[in-house]
């Protein structure tokens, strides 16, 4: 798969694609994908407030998946984008392994382009505990969407586990075409004055730039696996600038994802596209793809310590 520009708009961040339209400046020329809201097999109201809390570099969302269900997103949302400037992914969400399978059903059966699949999702069956936080559990909910839909399946990684790099390894066995890293990391906020919670749901996902030091790092040491399959990453996790989005090139992607930093500046995407193509004709670099994993080795002075 092609696309027009190495950025991809978030799930979450844009609504279900049309949301950026309305604002002045920005287009969809920009961007090489746009990621869909979370959709789920039946509509979804989501958490209760608060949920969005402005972190010091960063933001906290809880926003509990609210959609109108996949059968709303596949006949009444998907026909009205304007599929010739970009590319659409969906993202698939569920609670169970078959939740997940019957939405990836409905989307294979349509134009998007094709389907993330959220394995951040907490497994009803299993306690809550997230999908994605578990290699086999990871792998299952791949392995079933795959045998659903003849779609480009991405991965979206969680963070929240110990080793993000078999994870990767076993979604990719499981037939994953593409990885997404990182999701949010968990946090949570906290009014001093009530000593309650400020968000409805007590935790929710952490992004912006806090977060990039460890959205590279999980990148990098996905990359040492993907690297061995030829599946491309989409880094992701605090991107605002071209020399943000170089630090996810150099460190393994191939495509960098932008979400949180278009609450503050909605054309943001036409600045990095600039960056990026100002930082090849510097170097005389001929393609971005050539900075794809260059990340040089590291030394270590003679005597140093600390």
């Amino acid at each position: 798969m092609t696309l027009a520009s190495p950025i991809v708009l978030l799930s979450g961040c844009v609504g279900f694609g049309e949301e950026y339209t309305r604002v002045a400046g920005f287009s969809n020329r920009d961007v090489g994908a746009i990621v869909l809201k979370g959709t789920t097999q039946h509509p979804r109201l989501g958490n209760a407030p608060h949920r969005v809390w402005e972190t010091p570099s960063g933001m906290l969302n809880s926003i509990g998946l609210q959609n109108p269900g996949v059968d709303a997103v596949v006949n009444r949302i998907l026909p009205t984008l304007d599929r010739s400037e970009t590319r659409f992914f969906a993202n698939a969400c569920g609670s169970t392994i078959e939740e997940y399978v019957e939405v990836c059903r409905r989307f294979d059966d349509s134009p998007i382009d094709a389907i993330e699949i959220n394995i951040s999702c907490p497994n009803v069956k299993e306690g809550g505990t997230s999908f994605g936080n578990f290699p086999d559990a990871s792998a299952q909910v791949v392995a079933a969407c795959r045998k659903a839909t003849k779609k480009p399946l991405i991965a979206k990684l969680s963070p929240n586990q110990t080793d993000i790099q078999e994870n990767a390894r076993r979604c990719i066995e499981a037939g994953a075409d593409a990885l997404a890293v990182i999701n949010t990391l968990m946090g949570m906020a906290i009014d001093v004055d009530t000593r309650r919670p400020v968000l409805g749901n007590i935790q929710g996902g952490l992004s912006g730039p806090a977060i990039r030091p460890i959205a590279v790092l999980k990148t990098w040491q996905v990359y040492q696996e993907a690297r061995k399959h030829g599946i491309p990453i989409i880094g992701q996790g605090g991107i605002v600038s071209a020399r943000d989005a170089l630090e996810f090139i150099i460190a393994g992607a191939t495509a960098i994802g932008v979400g949180t930093a278009l609450f503050y500046d909605p054309l943001a995407c036409r600045k990095i596209n600039a960056g990026l193509a100002e930082h090849l004709d510097r170097n005389r670099i001929g393609r971005l793809s050539d900075l794809v994993g260059s990340l040089a080795p590291a030394t270590v002075a003679a005597g140093a310590c600390g």
